[in-house]
């Protein structure tokens, strides 16, 4: 069968020819196209998915994120800064040499040189030496005690000698894991095929495509058309509910590990004073937001701290919209429209902020489009920048924003989402947040043993950032899968499609 061209917002997306559907087969619509390859390098979700194909890491996260035995059967932690790991025996790469802990010694170590550029190296900065013992026995020293340590180790484990013999990790893959790269046509689809060796013993399904299609309701519509077998999100509103009342297929909504929020620039002109990012955050309206635009897929945010979260605080609450109160505020503040032309100033200087997204998601656009409506009705010069994902997401990483509209995806644990983020000097604290509190309360949520002292630790923090608001997070995303009903599939909260080839 010939897969249609799908034509929708103007957009044309063109799925790749596919046999009929069966159960060896699946092909995944996915919104961005990897990137790379290596696991040291991903940063985007497709990336993460196809590599936990391609890839076994120490750990693995199950379903329910409980962290599970991958190619270390198990593990000790004799004091508060040594783990020794026990890898599986009899484990081959794709290119049939064999997997030592030789192999897991160069991948954290090139992750933690900085050369390599890692986006997971933050995460891993407390891996002080990881050292091979023997063939199959690791030693990781930490420099302080590290409580999520092991939810960050499911990163996969490349082939040091294929690595070090020039072959290209980023394109020609060479992993452990369950599926072996078969093509990868950049911009459209990567080709993934059964390893037959596998050590968990080879999947159910021969092959298994990441078809990239960008537009959301082109790939829902492809996956209406047979011509996708899996689709999750980002999906359009509309077509989410579209899809979840037709029963021809599979179908599954679960509480997400992601959050879309405004980053505040903490360094830049009025906005480095709390009390002004309070006031400002009192005219973003979550509610219309969420249930309009998003069409109630998502759910209005309270805080840092997700419901999805061991670490919830229901009683951590931002300020919520009030445009009665934020326009006191910003009165007390000093600025009013005191010339009468609808835009507020403070000692002739108009109160004006720049809103960016990037153009790749729609509903980041309209939602915007409607904050820079109600700013301005109350008094607020917005300018508006939209520009693709790269030049924005390059924007934001370089402080150049000022509140910008994006999401953070994959909160394994709450580390993940505000140490980087909120530490002084942070890696990923991309808005120059300061606060030695939040600093002091970060690190002992680091290096607590104890689950309940690390949830104090975050509540607490998550009560000075809910009143300072580098962050204004808007809703918590969740996650969304169809799947046809020939795919059995266990949903996945971070996507992860182990579930879809029978492991």
């Amino acid at each position: 069968m010939r897969i249609a061209a799908v034509l929708a917002l103007g957009l044309a997306a063109c799925v790749a020819e596919a046999p009929e559907p069966d159960a060896t087969t699946v092909r995944l619509g996915a919104d961005v196209d990897a990137g790379t390859l290596d696991p040291r390098l991903m940063r985007n979700t497709t990336a993460y998915r196809v590599n936990n194909l391609l890839y076994d890491g120490l750990v693995r996260l199950g379903p329910d994120l409980a962290v599970e035995p991958g190619l270390a059967t198990r593990w000790e932690n004799p004091d508060p800064t040594t783990w020794i790991f026990h890898l599986r025996e009899g484990v081959d790469f794709h290119n049939r040499t064999p997997f030592t802990a030789d192999d897991v010694v160069f991948t954290f170590s090139t992750i933690l040189d900085p050369a390599l550029g890692s986006p997971s190296r933050p995460l891993l900065l407390p891996m002080e030496a990881v050292e091979a013992i023997d063939s199959l026995t690791v030693r990781v020293r930490l420099s302080e005690p590290y409580a999520p340590l092991l939810s960050y180790l499911d990163v996969g484990i490349v082939s040091r000698a294929y690595a070090e013999a020039g072959g290209d990790l980023s394109t020609s893959p060479v992993g452990t894991g369950p599926m072996k790269l078969a093509s990868w046509s950049r911009g459209s689809t990567i080709r993934l095929v059964r390893n037959d060796e596998y050590w968990g013993g080879p999947p159910s399904v021969e092959t298994f495509d990441f078809v990239v299609v960008a537009d959301n309701t082109a790939r829902a519509q492809a996956f209406e058309a047979g011509d996708l077998d899996i689709i999750q999100s980002p999906l359009s509103p509309r077509d989410i509910r579209r899809l979840e009342a037709d029963s021809g297929h599979a179908g599954a909504v679960l509480r997400g590990l992601a959050i879309t929020y405004l980053n505040i620039n903490t360094r830049n002109g009025a906005l480095a004073d709390p009390a002004m990012r309070r006031a400002l955050a009192m005219l973003v309206d979550q509610g219309t937001i969420v249930d309009v635009i998003y069409e109630g897929v998502d759910r209005v945010a309270q805080s840092v701290l997700l419901p999805s979260s061991w670490a919830f605080d229901a009683e951590v609450r931002q300020p919520t919209f009030d445009p009665e109160a934020a326009s006191a505020a910003l009165d007390a503040l000093g600025w009013s429209d005191s010339d009468g032309d609808g835009v507020r100033d403070r000692d002739g200087a108009p109160l004006s902020i720049e809103l960016s997204t990037h153009s790749e998601d729609p509903n980041r656009i309209q939602a915007l489009e409607y904050l820079q409506s109600v700013f301005e009705e109350n008094g607020v010069d917005i300018r508006v920048a939209i520009s693709d994902w790269p030049a924005f997401f390059a924007s934001v990483q370089g402080g150049q924003h000022e509140m910008a509209l994006l999401g953070w995806t994959q909160i394994v644990d709450p580390d993940r989402l505000m140490f980087g983020q909120f530490t002084t000097g942070g890696g990923l604290n991309y808005g120059g947040y300061s606060n030695t509190a939040v600093d002091r309360l970060l690190l002992a949520a680091r290096h607590a043993t104890d689950r309940g002292e690390r949830t104090t630790a975050y509540g607490n923090a998550a009560r000075i950032i809910a009143e300072e608001l580098p962050f204004y997070v808007i809703s918590y995303q969740d996650y969304q899968v169809f799947h046809a009903s020939h795919v059995a599939l266990e949903p996945d909260v971070r996507g992860m499609m182990r579930g879809a080839i029978g492991l």
